[in-house]
């Protein structure tokens, strides 16, 4: 199919801003506000705000729209 593999340097939003836009949002809106001392705590944490994320927060591109 002709595709090649482009490696990006790490921490730079520039070259990858969609990966580095979800980091950023997993950072303010979940990890900011707790701290994590057990994996399986951190896993169940994040499962709960993926849920979340992708089932209830408002999508402005959705039917969810602001009133």
């Amino acid at each position: 199919m002709g595709i090649e593999q482009v490696k990006t340097a790490p921490h730079s939003p520039w070259q990858n801003p969609y990966c580095e836009r979800v980091i950023g949002s997993i950072r303010r809106d979940c990890l900011n506000h707790i701290m994590v001392l057990i994996e399986k705590y951190l896993k169940s944490i994040l499962s709960d705000y993926f849920e979340y994320y992708h089932h209830d927060r408002t999508h402005l591109a959705s039917f969810k729209r602001y009133p």
